[in-house]
């Protein structure tokens, strides 16, 4: 029996923030996820596709095909795949009410889950005061985060030769500087207010690459994460439950690609909790 008959079957899939056309997009831990996780329901929650980087250089590895490809499969296989553009790929935003080929594109979803709850999905972008009203300096800091991804490139095969598992420097700085620290708040205070005026439980976004679920602010407040630095995703079971998965302890940084051995370790989860990216 393959191991894609052997996936998991959840009631929902949510993924955010894969970055595909960069050298940091983990693409081989996605894949390795997609084997075994299947869902009826798979929600693209923005940054897919990131074409603020495909601009300035082509950026397209096998890998990064094949994550499309196994999307793809699921909706040739029966999920309904409903895909909300972030600003990454916002020049998906022009498409937003239309199918192609099985895939819907929108600017947000209400979803209601198993037990009856109702979330607001939404990539996130617009509550980020700094892409809304200065996006010459998001641009400044996306290319410093790729400095800092390509210094993580390097530290981790450091790490992969000792059999470790992958780490990110980014996401490590980014709880430990003070204002970082602050503007994730700020993030989630402001998504959480945009959820009661929709007068739904909770909302489920990406954007920031913090992977969190929590009621600090009077609802459900869960980010989805990245495939970039945490790898982890959000899904709901068929009970209504929700949880975040984080996969970056799946295998060594690139060893797929590397063809060296994989050494099979179990996921590790966080429900309703801060998971640490």
């Amino acid at each position: 029996m393959s191991q894609e008959s052997d996936a998991v079957r959840v009631r929902t899939l949510f993924i955010s923030d894969v970055h595909l056309g960069t050298k940091g997009c983990q693409a081989e831990l996605l894949i390795d996820f997609l084997r075994h996780y299947d869902a009826d329901t798979v929600f693209l929650v923005g940054d897919i596709i990131d074409g603020w980087r495909l601009k300035s250089g082509w950026y397209w590895p096998q890998a990064h095909n094949d994550v499309v490809q196994k999307l793809l499969r699921k909706v040739r296989k029966g999920a309904r795949l409903i895909y909300v553009p972030g600003n990454h790929d916002e020049f998906l935003r022009d498409y937003v009410g239309s199918n192609f080929g099985g895939i819907d594109i929108v600017e947000h979803a209400i979803h209601e889950t198993a037990d009856g709850k109702r979330y607001l999905v939404i990539h996130g972008d617009h509550f980020d005061l700094v892409v809304r009203h200065a996006k010459w300096l998001a641009l400044l800091g996306d290319w410093a985060y790729g400095a800092a991804l390509t210094i993580n490139t390097y530290l981790n095969v450091v790490r992969r030769r000792l059999g470790l598992t992958y780490w990110s420097l980014s996401a490590w700085a980014k709880l430990k500087v003070k204002n970082a620290v602050n503007y994730i708040g700020r993030f989630e205070e402001l998504l959480a207010s945009e959820a009661r005026r929709h007068e739904v439980d909770g909302v489920i976004c990406g954007h920031i690459h913090h992977a969190a679920m929590h009621d600090d602010f009077g609802v459900r407040y869960v980010n989805t994460g990245d495939w970039v630095e945490s790898c982890t995703a959000l899904v709901e079971h068929y009970d209504g439950s929700l949880e975040i998965l984080n996969w970056s302890g799946r295998m060594p940084q690139r060893a797929a690609m590397a063809g060296e051995p994989v050494t099979e370790q179990p996921p590790r989860t966080a429900k309703a909790a801060r998971v640490a990216a």
